[in-house]
């Protein structure tokens, strides 16, 4: 039973999507590809790598990768060249430019806000006054305390 709940595991298991065939021959070029894959967005799949994804368009970006590689393109060039032709949403770590600062800037901004929304509530809220004991309570609690 465990032996056939052993193989289960590993037949269910992921996998991943890079096909033999997309394999290059030099294992530094390779390495170099599986590196910038795992960067890449599919552009059908969310938050999923092109290394991962078994969408066709994930299998061409890989072998457009790939190509650049071949072709002599260093890491930079080759995803610059992607994010030309198909955006920046394909990084999966994007840029800081201006035309993305604002939303890099909300996060920060937002806990910032909140955080001095929360300070200001706090502050503002009514103060409860505790009464004192009277003089009877406090000689029962003396009486009490053993004092």
């Amino acid at each position: 039973m465990k032996r056939l709940f052993l193989i289960l595991m590993l037949l269910a298991s992921p996998t991943l999507a890079v096909q033999p065939d997309e394999i290059l021959a030099d294992p530094v070029l390779e390495s170099r590809a599986r590196v910038i894959s795992k960067e890449l967005r599919c552009v059908v799949c969310r938050n999923e790598n092109i290394d991962s994804s078994n969408a066709e368009v994930a299998r061409d970006l890989r072998l457009l990768v790939r190509e650049r590689l071949s072709a002599g393109d260093n890491d930079v060039e080759v995803v610059n060249f992607v994010v030309d032709r198909y955006g920046e949403y394909v990084l999966l770590k994007p840029r800081f430019d201006r035309s993305n600062a604002l939303l890099w800037g909300m996060g920060p901004l937002a806990l910032i806000i909140g955080a001095g929304v929360a300070i200001l509530f706090i502050r503002r809220r009514p103060r409860v006054q505790v009464a004192g004991l009277s003089v009877d309570e406090q000689h029962r609690l003396d009486e009490l305390l053993g004092k």
